[in-house]
């Protein structure tokens, strides 16, 4: 899956100084990183707005800024999980996006930034989940997860018999193997367990035979974040998963970028009687 992006008035200068295939690394990485900054500098700006958890009501509609959505037949209601150390604010695009083509139950949910474990913080998904489910009358739900969001989401499904609960979870971002990165974070114990050969990865690795959630990782090949890169994606034998590349933008463009909403949103309607034959046909590139 790739993100096409305007050339670069830096691609001759790193021709000359490079090889070819490090020139066109190079140039790809200066323009993943300015996006980076440049959504960091926004996301700063928006972080305040999203401190707070969003008012919740049975039948949410978009915000007034929003169009309306296109007609569409009942989908099921649409949870979003933020990263470590962030919160709803993250998904301000994503939400507008997914609401603007027909999703009309969509919820972000905080959970506090003193979590420190991630098993704690699925317990609490769950409830969440549980009450969505009976505030809105539907029995399953979809649940979009950034990073460290991802990895809560998914131990609910699988360690936490959420798959009767969850239709599809999407994950943008997210260590399932645990990542090495900044290891003088190691002092947080959530940041431990989402090294690899935690316990908590381990119970990760564990069976889950007959797990009915349908999961769809987005991982990025400038993803800074994930050591290996490939710890993005979901292997496991007993999940019905599909991993998506997406070259050319970082882990904190994941939620933000148009193309990858694209994405999103086709992941999210891939009708579970055959999950995966419009990805393998091409149905989720994005371009």
């Amino acid at each position: 899956m790739k993100v096409t992006e305007a050339a670069s008035p830096l691609l001759p200068l790193c021709q000359r100084l490079f090889p070819t295939k490090l020139a066109g690394l190079s140039v790809a990485l200066l323009k993943a990183t300015a996006l980076e900054l440049a959504i960091l500098a926004g996301h700063l700006l928006l972080y305040p707005s999203g401190i707070t958890q969003e008012r919740r009501t049975g039948h949410p509609l978009p915000p007034p800024d929003v169009a309306a959505p296109l007609p569409t037949e009942a989908k099921p209601p649409v949870v979003l999980l933020h990263g470590f150390i962030d919160n709803r604010s993250v998904f301000v695009l994503l939400r507008r996006n997914l609401a603007q083509h027909g999703r009309q139950h969509i919820e972000s949910l905080n959970y506090s930034p003193l979590t420190c474990d991630i098993r704690t913080a699925a317990e609490l998904l769950g409830r969440h989940i549980e009450e969505i489910c009976e505030r809105t009358g539907h029995e399953r739900v979809d649940i979009v997860g950034h990073s460290l969001g991802g990895l809560i989401a998914r131990y609910y499904v699988q360690c936490l018999g959420g798959d009767s609960h969850v239709r599809t979870l999407v994950t943008l971002g997210t260590p399932h193997s645990g990542t090495r990165v900044a290891p003088l974070m190691n002092a947080h114990p959530i940041v431990r367990q989402m090294r690899p050969g935690s316990a908590v990865i381990e119970e990760l690795t564990g069976p889950a035979p007959g797990c009915r959630t349908q999961f769809v990782s987005f991982w990025s090949d400038l993803d800074h974040l994930m050591d290996p890169l490939e710890t993005a994606c979901v292997e496991h034998p007993d999940l019905l998963a599909q991993n998506v590349r997406v070259s050319g933008v970082g882990h904190l463009a994941l939620p933000v970028h148009p193309a990858v909403a694209t994405g999103i949103r086709q992941a999210l309607d891939i009708e579970m009687s055959g999950p995966l034959a419009a990805v393998r046909s091409g149905g989720l590139t994005v371009a």
